[in-house]
């Protein structure tokens, strides 16, 4: 007989189950409550949905406000036109679907109907990136380069519940566009130990550390930060900067932050949950290069293919956004 633990058995809910680590605190549907917050305070929030406002919290807004709730049915390209309209019309439309949907489906409506246009349009996508098991058809892994070559849109990526209930309301002050990958359901808590608060266009510096510094967005920030807890422990400082909004770049912040490795020798590392092609560290080395600002450059990112269906903390293991793995590989790096 072995004496080795067995690992828990992965169940099919496992596939659709929170992001969050076993025992952190989350925080139920923070976009919804954030968005019924929003429209207490302006009636000219509405919000529309592709029969998905169970699975991307807009349910919460749709009870609070029926008359101000539109269900477009299965027919994306409809729901970003008749948005469109809406804002034409003075609303602001808050606009739910899956990220593929939006990104793959929607694109030439998003693109024609509301970017050209500059108008004041706010798309909320759930399943960005890695965070379904449910294969290629729901995984979102190349919605930022999709979406980074459009004039006028700005694309933000928060980390947790907090900062999602810190965007809305920033989002709504925005004149323009906007595509939010959205956390859904039990969202993780993370930023409030940091005394985090969302600025509009800025990244920000949440630990410092001596040996590398992680530029990372979304629930990678998590995992980076989970990291950095873990090296030190080993002696190794780990520097995390969250860089929410990906497009604009914070470009004065990250500049300095990678001046200042290089400067110390430190090991720059972008850490996202997208695709390593067309995202957040390649919008970070071009900016680089461009500046002729070259420290040690690393990235961790999905692999440039189509991923495989399983329950998330396999996925995230085999795909290498899992905090053990990132823990192994920054080690690696550091080593060489």
């Amino acid at each position: 007989m072995s004496s080795q633990p067995q690992k828990k058995r992965l169940t099919t809910s496992a596939m659709i189950a929170s992001i969050a680590a076993e025992g952190q605190p989350t925080v139920s549907a923070p976009f919804g409550h954030a968005l019924v917050s929003l429209a207490e305070k302006r009636s000219d929030v509405v919000g529309l949905t592709a029969d998905l406002s169970k699975y991307t919290d807009l349910h919460l807004f749709a009870e609070a406000f029926p008359q101000r709730f539109y269900q477009m049915g299965m027919a994306e390209q409809l729901l970003m036109s008749a948005a469109a309209g809406m804002a034409r019309e003075g609303f602001m439309p808050f606009v739910t679907t899956y990220a593929v949907f939006a990104s793959r489906r929607a694109y030439d409506f998003i693109c024609m109907a509301i970017a050209e246009e500059n108008l004041n349009v706010k798309i909320a996508c759930a399943l960005p990136g890695l965070t379904t098991g449910y294969g290629p058809s729901h995984q979102a892994t190349d919605d930022l380069a999709i979406f980074r070559g459009m004039p006028n849109l700005t694309i933000i990526d928060p980390c947790d519940a907090l900062e999602i209930s810190q965007v809305i309301p920033a989002i709504a002050e925005h004149q323009g566009p906007v595509y939010l990958r959205l956390l859904r359901g039990k969202v993780p808590l993370v930023l409030d130990k940091y005394d985090y608060r969302y600025q509009h266009g800025k990244a920000q510096r949440l630990r410092a550390g001596k040996d590398a510094v992680i530029i990372s967005s979304g629930l990678m920030t998590m995992r980076a930060l989970e990291t950095a807890e873990v090296l030190e422990k080993q002696g190794i400082e780990v520097g995390v900067v969250h860089s929410p909004v990906i497009k604009p770049l914070d470009e004065e912040t990250i500049l300095r932050e990678a001046g200042e490795a290089l400067h110390h020798n430190q090991l720059v590392i972008t850490a996202e949950n997208h695709s390593i092609t067309g995202g957040l560290g390649e919008a970070i080395a071009g900016l680089l290069m461009r500046n002729r600002v070259t420290p040690r450059f690393k990235q961790i990112a999905l692999p440039d293919a189509f991923l495989a269906a399983g329950a998330l903390p396999t996925l995230h293991d085999r795909y290498g956004i899992s905090t053990d793995v990132m823990v192994r590989q920054i080690t690696a790096w550091l080593e060489a």
